[in-house]
């Protein structure tokens, strides 16, 4: 039982349903002061189910009335380095091997590039150019959209973790059926190997994120989730430069089998330390498995004297959670557009994920060897060259930027990088047509600088900023969904770069990028326009941004408040046993 003080000043606002609690263990609440008058129209429901936490606070503390009661207001310190808290520097250990999500998908946009390069694979193939060259390129796309209508309902349901495992065991059997296709007819197995790639892989790509921003401490998130989506270009890196490996030291269909297979290898280390990485507290309490969520935050996030800070964030998820349930009865695929905030929300998410693909990037992410050949670099060791060079490059460009994205915004690095874009696509454009015309060797250099400079602007906000912004803008019952809508387009906008390019190439050549100045032209508008900048608040303060009164969120946010435990009352704990 719960021994309660003197009723008597409780006796006409005093719901009913806290003085009958049940519990196997009694507590004693001293110097609680009388609740507001309004305290008489709050029901039961208002304090969710009434159950008793390891840590000795039963749920019903932790709505917002009593949270006045037991805390006080102190800011959260602008700094919180990581490195010097031990749990926390534990969990950020483990982030590496989510980040293999990202890299398994940029190991096989890279791989296309290296394997049109080698002989071998050519030969095997019978030299596909075109729209045979198009759909291999294409079918990871088709893998994708496969999966993502049931992505939410898996991570939703099963858990992130069960989601990126089961993505991780596709994975690794499409790489081996691309590795090892049927030598007298070897298209229908390599193309069902690649369609696999991109099933397991999208479902891998639709949790692992969700995992990362979830468990990430609120000082860290952005920098944690824009670090994941530029891994993609590690993932480039390594396929390039094993491609190179075997191009200049293998020979016959080892050349191309060896890199195809070892495609497998990334997520087999994921799935092998995924054993050790916890599960979102956000996914637990939505489960009600309070006492789990509650016990990660006070272990990863409550570290060397910030328990305070953990207790108010995970008052936060909870009542977030409460108010969001209780203005949707369903979270269905209506959900995504049923508010203005939310139709706001997803025609950012959907700009956001056709920019990310058809900005002119994927020209050279696929056929960079088709573009090299039309400046007159045909060299198979040096397309292959300029391939891995190119890769560290944007690696490095992403990476660098990844960390400055809480100081610098955004909105501000989309904007900064379509404009740059815009620029450095129009010479290349300008140089590819004058070197079609006169063979001019120092345009075809050019073009090369263009190409290289274009991806160091890109790496601005792109990839990096793609999976983690459409994230920070989505509340956590639509979070899933939204994520999902933001791949099918960006499938969507793939297959059109992997199936339609090469076409283009083939035909118009140069002329084909004035389709590209056109969309980089209407990206620069609609970021400049209508982009929104979710640089400092929580996941579930950025909901204000979006829904502004009609907001689902605890009235006091953390950019200006955080409570800590006051004084003002104690609670004992009296063990019956």
């Amino acid at each position: 039982m719960l021994a309660w003080p003197d009723p008597s000043p409780w006796d006409s606002t005093t719901p009913a349903a806290l003085s009958r609690p049940s519990t196997s263990s009694e507590y004693k609440y001293s110097n609680l002061p009388s609740p507001p008058n309004a305290f008489s129209s709050v029901d039961q429901n208002s304090f969710g189910a009434y159950t008793l936490h390891s840590t000795g606070i039963p749920d019903f503390l932790l709505a917002p009335y009593f949270q006045n009661i037991l805390c006080h207001e102190a800011p959260l310190p602008e700094t919180l380095h990581w490195w010097q808290q031990p749990n926390l520097r534990n969990l950020y250990l483990l982030m590496p091997f989510l980040f293999l999500g990202s890299t398994t998908l940029g190991y096989d946009g890279s791989l296309v590039n290296g394997l049109q390069t080698m002989p071998a694979w050519q030969n095997f193939f019978g030299h596909p150019t075109g729209g045979s060259l198009g759909i291999i390129g294409a079918m990871p796309g088709f893998g994708g959209l496969a999966v993502l209508p049931f992505a939410p309902y898996i991570v939703d349901n099963l858990g992130r973790r069960a989601g990126i495992a089961l993505g991780c065991l596709v994975v690794s059997f499409g790489a081996l059926l691309q590795a090892f296709p049927k030598a007298g007819d070897p298209t229908p197995m390599y193309l069902a190997g690649r369609f696999f790639i991109g099933f397991g892989g999208n479902l891998t790509n639709a949790a692992c994120p969700l995992l990362i921003t979830e468990i990430s401490h609120p000082r860290h998130r952005g920098r944690a989730t824009t670090i994941y989506n530029t891994l993609w270009y590690l993932g480039s890196v390594i396929a390039a430069w094993t491609g190179y490996g075997t191009l200049v030291h293998l020979t016959g269909d080892v050349q191309w089998r060896l890199p195809t297979g070892l495609q497998c290898v990334m997520p087999g280390i994921l799935l092998l330390c995924l054993w050790f990485v916890p599960e979102s507290p956000r996914y637990l309490l939505s489960k009600e498995k309070d006492e789990e969520a509650l016990a990660f935050l006070l272990k990863y996030h409550g570290d060397c004297g910030q328990e305070s800070f953990a207790r108010w964030e995970y008052s936060e998820i909870r009542e977030t959670l409460h108010m969001e349930k209780a203005a949707a009865a369903s979270s269905g695929w209506h959900e995504l557009v049923r508010t203005p905030g939310n139709r706001k929300r997803c025609f950012l998410i959907i700009c956001t994920a056709i920019f990310s693909q058809c900005s002119g990037n994927g020209l050279v992410s696929y056929y960079l060897s088709s573009i090299l050949n039309t400046i007159g670099i045909t060299n198979s060791k040096n397309q292959a060259l300029i391939n891995g060079g190119l890769a560290i490059w944007s690696w490095l460009v992403s990476l660098s930027f990844a960390f400055a994205v809480d100081k610098i915004g955004r909105r501000t690095l989309f904007l900064v990088a379509g404009i740059g874009m815009l620029i450095t696509f129009s010479i290349w454009t300008a140089c590819s047509a004058v070197y079609a015309q006169n063979g001019s060797t120092g345009a075809g250099s050019a073009v090369l600088a263009m190409i290289f400079l274009f991806y160091g602007v890109a790496g601005l906000a792109w990839p990096g900023l793609t999976v983690s912004y459409t994230v920070e803008i989505l509340p956590y019952n639509i979070r899933a969904k939204g994520l999902t809508l933001c791949f099918v387009f960006t499938q969507l906008a793939g297959i059109f770069n992997q199936y339609v390019n090469p076409i283009g190439l083939e035909n118009l050549q140069w002329k084909f990028y004035f389709v590209y100045i056109a969309v980089l032209i209407i990206e620069c508008l609609v970021i400049f326009f209508f982009f929104v900048e979710t640089k400092g608040p929580t996941l579930e303060e950025i909901a204000l941004l979006f829904d502004g009164e009609n907001a689902n969120v605890m009235s006091e946010p953390m950019s200006e408040k955080i409570p800590h435990i006051s004084e003002q009352g104690h609670i004992e704990t009296v063990d019956r046993r």
